[in-house]
Order: C-alpha cells, then sequence, then structure tokens
C-alpha cells in the first residue's frame, strides 16, 4: 500500500516528547524514520510511564513505525556510521531531525554539510540563545500556571502546573511541518538549510496567537484564576446525582438556546439575564454572569445521573462532555476503541497486545496506515547498516565485535528477528 510519504527517511536523535513526537507524526504517515541510540538505550528508554514490572510504554508509544540503530557515538567508527546515513544520497534522504545541542562536533549543520550540500537538519532548542528548557519550566513562563486552578484562600497567585506536555506536543507537530517544508523548498530549489525552533518560542507564539499578550498589554487588570469556569464564555463543571462528573461548555447562541430548551431553565436565565441587566446573546455577557447561570444548573445536574443526563442531551445541540479516568477513558468512550478507524490492537515484544492509536490524519486520497509496533533497541541495526549502507555481512560482524552497533541479529530474511 502506498502511503503519502513514501519515499521520504528521516534520521532522528532524539530524547523527551517533541523530536519523538516529530519522528512518529511523519512516521504515521508513511515516511522510512530511522532513531539511533546508544547501544545501552538512551535518555527514554525507561521513561515512565512503565508496566508493572518496568517496562516504558512511554518509548513504544512515542517511537512506533520507526527503524532503530543501537550504535555507540564515541567511538569515530559510530559517527561515520551514523554521517553516512544521515548525509545518504538519493531524492528524499538527507534529512536530520534532533533536539539535542549539535551546535558544534561531528554532528553539526557545518560538519555534516560538508558530506551533502543540501542537508536539511532540523534542531529544536529550549531557548533562541540555546540554553535549556522543558515544557514545565517553559509553561510557568507563559502565565498560564497563574490562570490555571483557582486562587489561594486570600485570592493571592497560586500557580497550578499542567499535566499534559502541551508546549512539547505543539512543538513536536511544529518539527514535522518544518520538515515538509524545508523538503518542498530543496524539491524546488535544490537548497538544503538548518532550522532552528526553539521550544520557549513555541509557548509565547502560541499565547500571543491566543491574545494574552496583547491583554497583558492594554488591560488595566491582570487575568485571574477561576477554577473550571471558561475564561471569555460559559462553561463548568458539575457534579451528577451519581457523582458523575461533567463539564458543560457554550461558546455559541444555539448552544445556549438548547442548553435552555433541554434543562428546562430558559425562563430562569431569563429572569438572571434581567436582574442583572446583561444580554444573554452575547457571549461576554453570559461569562460574566457564569455564578449566577451556575447555581440553576448545578441543581439539575445533580437531580440527575450521568446516563439521564446523557438521554437528555443526545441530539441537542448542547456541548457537553463527561469527566473520565484514563481507565473510564478506555473502559467507556467508544471514541477510544477498535469503533474508531484510527486505532488498531498492536502487539508488542515484551509488553504483550494492546490498544494504540496512528494517525489523527483521514486522507481522502490514501488508507489510514494501521499503526506499526516501535522497534526493540537495536532491532534494524543489521537492516540499516546492510540494506541502507551496503556493508557486507563480514563488516557488520565486525562492528558488532568491536562493540561499534548492538541490537537482536538479523533474522534468515535479513529483517531484525
Amino acid at each position: 500500500m502506498f502511503n503519502i510519504l513514501q519515499g521520504l527517511q528521516i534520521v532522528e536523535a532524539s530524547a523527551f516528547v517533541a523530536a519523538p513526537l516529530c519522528g512518529l507524526t511523519l512516521a504515521q504517515m508513511g515516511a522510512d524514520v530511522v532513531r539511533f541510540d546508544p547501544i545501552n538505550g538512551g535518555l527514554d528508554a525507561n521513561r515512565w510511564p512503565v508496566t508493572e514490572d518496568g517496562k516504558s510504554l512511554y518509548w513504544v508509544g512515542l517511537n512506533k513505525g520507526k527503524r532503530s540503530l543501537a550504535v555507540n557515538t564515541r567511538a569515530p567508527q559510530g559517527q561515520e556510521i551514523v554521517r553516512k546515513l544521515i548525509t545518504a544520497s538519493g531524492e528524499g534522504k538527507g534529512i536530520f531531525v534532533t533536539n539535542f545541542p549539535v551546535h558544534k562536533g561531528w554532528m553539526s549543520y557545518e560538519s555534516l554539510k560538508a558530506y551533502r550540500k543540501d542537508l536539511i537538519m532540523v534542531n529544536l532548542l529550549g531557548n533562541p540563545d540555546g540554553t535549556s528548557a522543558v515544557d514545565y519550566t517553559v509553561n510557568c513562563a507563559a502565565g498560564f500556571p497563574y490562570v490555571t486552578g483557582s486562587p489561594g484562600p486570600g485570592g493571592e497567585l497560586n500557580p497550578v502546573n499542567h499535566v499534559l506536555p502541551a508546549w512539547d506536543a505543539i512543538a513536536g507537530i511544529h518539527l514535522a511541518t518544518a520538515v515538509l517544508a524545508a523538503e518542498r523548498h530543496r524539491r524546488l530549489t535544490g537548497e538544503g538549510q538548518l532550522i532552528k525552533i526553539a521550544l520557549s518560542d513555541i509557548a509565547f507564539a502560541m499565547t500571543g496567537h491566543l491574545g494574552y499578550i496583547q491583554e497583558a498589554v492594554f488591560n488595566s487588570q491582570e487575568r485571574r484564576a477561576q477554577g473550571n469556569y471558561l475564561y471569555g464564555a460559559y462553561g463548568k463543571d458539575f457534579t451528577c446525582r451519581d457523582g458523575r462528573q461533567i463539564y458543560i461548555a457554550v461558546v455559541t447562541d444555539r448552544m445556549w438556546e438548547e442548553l435552555g430548551r433541554v434543562t428546562g431553565l430558559s425562563e430562569t436565565f431569563k429572569g438572571i439575564e434581567a436582574r442583572l441587566g446583561l444580554d444573554f446573546s452575547t457571549t461576554g455577557d453570559r461569562y460574566r454572569a457564569s455564578e449566577a447561570i451556575t447555581e440553576p444548573l448545578e441543581v439539575w445536574c445533580g437531580e440527575h445521573t450521568l446516563e439521564e443526563i446523557q438521554g437528555a442531551f443526545q441530539g441537542a445541540g448542547v456541548c457537553w462532555g463527561p469527566y473520565q479516568s484514563f481507565k473510564q477513558m478506555v473502559r467507556e468512550d467508544p471514541r477510544v476503541s477498535l469503533d474508531n478507524p484510527m486505532f488498531s490492537m498492536l502487539d508488542q515484544p515484551g509488553i504483550g497486545t494492546f490498544l494504540v492509536p496512528g494517525s489523527p490524519i483521514d486522507f481522502g486520497a490514501f488508507q489510514r496506515q494501521v499503526p506499526v509496533r516501535a522497534p526493540v533497541l537495536g532491532e534494524h541495526t543489521d537492516d540499516i547498516l546492510g540494506r541502507d549502507l551496503g556493508m557486507s555481512g563480514q563488516e557488520i560482524a565486525d562492528l558488532r565485535s568491536a562493540g561499534i552497533v548492538a541490537g537482536p541479529p538479523a533474522g534468515p530474511a535479513g529483517a531484525a528477528a
């Protein structure tokens, strides 16, 4: 089956979330992504979450569909292997993605470009000046923890960190976009290039896109934390009669009208509107009246079970969703199951069979690619050395004996066992 990025090869040296996510995103669209790691595994080899016996689910999640080369890059022979792989000739090759500090040395752009003039290299930095940063240190500087959660007892700022590494996730997609844009530019002009993306720039750019930087410039008041209320519109969490929790969001006039109709609270809402002198046909006024609107809704939700609310909202224009733990999500949500064509069952060596997502992109001209399991560390070492770099079996054996490369030996058909 032909995939949309078939023929594109990316070499990846990565850790954490953003750079591996870039490779995963491209691999799930059909690119050949080869990641190289130290013989004993890289920084993420045992990263949590893990199974009860310590196998990293993080590793297998972010490295699905890639090929793995285990190589000692401290040795000159190992460096030469990686250099040849990165700078291999051929259309669609000569693309390198990394989040490691490679501004100098054998893996720098200038060094590698000497072997392939049109090399494309994408380097994720922490800060634009090259100093280190991770999602959580960037997030704390971008204002979001002070508007997350609720204020302290005296109204003081009470920072709440997020759990989702959002800036890493957005950075990973930016890296993938940069690869595709640079590859298109090379096809049109023959020129390669070094692309730098700073994680902090990703966070500050998005903060500006959302209008929060401008808000800080033009408005005299600081944004305050407001619990689970939706800023600028109406949204709030509610507890059902059976103890389950839901979130109701109103971001359009139709959603507002349907919420009042389905709950039978339309006249109550009109009374609140008149009492406060507001116009609930505007999003801003619904936001200003959030606490007053919440009071009757809390009573209504508290009188109904989750199942009853689901039945009442079924087919209506109400925008809502149940709160779910990870286990509840997997057990109860049809969107996270084989009912969704994005998902498949996958057998991962050393872990077992479990549900995994493929690409969320559904191309009209191509079948969605079935997810491919993550490699065992060094699983494709022999395949990469032999098929990609043209080494003989004896040369590969000598490299293994010298401790330059490692990984499961190739099976009879030449693929890793």
